[in-house]
This record gives structure tokens, C-alpha cells and sequence, in this order.
């Protein structure tokens, strides 16, 4: 069970965010007190599984963190011979995520991997998953991940993909920005740990717009997207090949 996060309670001069022993064993706490929404895209995770995983394919979760979406992903899939890979740069995460894979009833076979995600390949995919991961990446190389994910992807097969989001129109920008930040204090942060966790992460977290996210992937290759899900400054596309 995740341990409620207190990180940003502590008067320690704020650092850049990272995905390091203690994020990762509050990890849980941290992202449902922070995303609104997070529950039910994992849950439509599973549905989309459901629907779109192919026999004899794989299914990947980039960026896995403590494996939310793996273990919906493993939930979901019906169709016999298909394999998760899930994939994370953090040493802590992967560690976690294999606890909790080890202590999940799901039969799907899951392959765990401690990689960056720019470096792997992506292979008879019939469903691909960036959970709030891409805004992790550089700008620099995210037309190229994008890209790689859609040749990796067999016909049909699904992108589905979580981000934190940019409004160009700043007045609706700052709304949205002011409604998160009221989210997370009713889940019980302050506004001292609210201001400190937005230093932590900026720089690390770098939000675009959805029309750029819809221009990368269609840029990419893939025939139709749209938003499913959004709620303030938080959205989830689905993307198919």
C-alpha cells in the first residue's frame, strides 16, 4: 500500500523532480491526489485492452512507473497469446512495479524492463500506452518516439495517450491552472506543497497543446485521433493505426 505524501511538507530547499526511492513509495497517493481523473482512464485502460489487443501481439506500457496501467492492461486483454512489455527509466519504480506484478492474480505474461524508452523497440504492438509519460520526454525526440510507436504498431492497433496539457489561450490556461490547483487542495495538499511540487517539476514536465499532440500523431502515421477524456488541464487521446 502507497504511503501519503508528505514530500513537499518538509522545509528541504526544493530540486528538480525525479523518480527516485521516495517519489516512488508515494507514488499512488501522489499521482490520485494530483490527476484528476487518473481512476477512470486506468479503468478505460482495460477496456481499450479489451477491445483492441490482438492474438499473438503485444501490448506495452511505456513509462510503466509502479505498473497501474500494466496491471489494467493484463485485466483487460481476452485474446490468448498476447504479452505485456512494460518499461521504465527509474530503478525505484520497476522495483515497486515488480512487488505488486508478483502479488496480481492476472495470467497475461508481463515482461518487466528497466530501459529508456527511447532506446527500445517497439514490435508486433497492437496496443501501445503513454500514461502522463510523453511530457517526460524532450521536445526534441517526441515525433520520433511517436513514430517509432506507430511502424511498431500492427493495423488497427491503438495508441492511447495521458498528458498534462497547454492552453494557448492564456486566460483559459490560467483558469484551468487555478481548478487543478484547487483539486489538490482538497485532497488534502497545501498550498505551500502545491507551490513547491509546481518548482520541482517544471522544466521536467513540459505540457503542449492538444492540437500539437493531434499534429504529431497524425503527423506520424496513424489514420485517426481524438480526445476521449479531459478534465481541466489533463487529457487522454486514442490514436489508431
Amino acid at each position: 500500500m502507497s504511503a501519503r505524501d508528505t514530500i513537499y511538507q518538509h522545509d528541504a530547499p526544493v530540486t528538480s523532480f525525479v523518480f527516485d526511492a521516495k517519489v516512488a513509495a508515494v507514488f499512488t497517493d501522489m499521482i490520485e491526489r494530483s490527476v484528476p481523473g487518473y481512476g477512470s482512464i486506468i479503468n478505460m485502460i482495460s477496456a481499450f485492452a479489451q477491445r483492441y489487443a490482438q492474438r499473438g501481439s503485444r501490448c506495452y506500457d511505456l513509462g510503466c512507473s509502479l505498473g497501474a496501467a500494466t496491471l489494467a492492461l493484463r485485466h483487460g486483454i481476452i485474446e490468448p497469446e498476447v504479452e505485456i512489455i512494460a518499461i521504465d527509466s527509474s530503478q525505484a519504480m520497476i522495483e515497486r512495479c515488480a512487488a505488486l506484478l508478483r502479488e496480481d492474480t492476472g495470467q497475461v505474461p508481463v515482461h518487466l524492463r528497466r530501459a529508456d524508452i527511447l532506446d527500445e523497440p517497439i514490435e508486433n504492438a497492437s496496443l501501445v500506452v503513454l500514461n502522463f509519460t510523453l511530457q517526460f520526454v524532450p521536445l526534441a525526440r517526441r515525433q520520433e518516439l511517436i513514430e517509432r510507436i506507430a511502424q511498431g504498431l500492427r493495423p488497427g492497433g491503438m495508441l492511447v495517450l495521458s498528458e498534462k496539457i497547454h492552453f494557448e489561450d492564456a486566460q483559459l490556461n490560467a483558469l484551468f491552472i487555478d481548478l487543478h490547483h484547487r483539486f489538490k487542495e482538497q485532497n488534502g495538499y497545501s498550498k505551500t506543497e502545491i507551490s513547491k511540487k509546481r518548482a520541482a517539476i517544471e522544466n521536467v514536465l513540459v505540457p503542449e497543446t492538444l492540437h500539437a499532440h493531434q499534429a504529431r500523431i497524425l503527423n506520424a502515421g496513424f489514420a485517426s485521433c481524438a480526445v476521449w477524456f479531459q478534465c481541466f488541464n489533463f487529457a487522454s487521446l486514442v490514436a489508431v493505426k
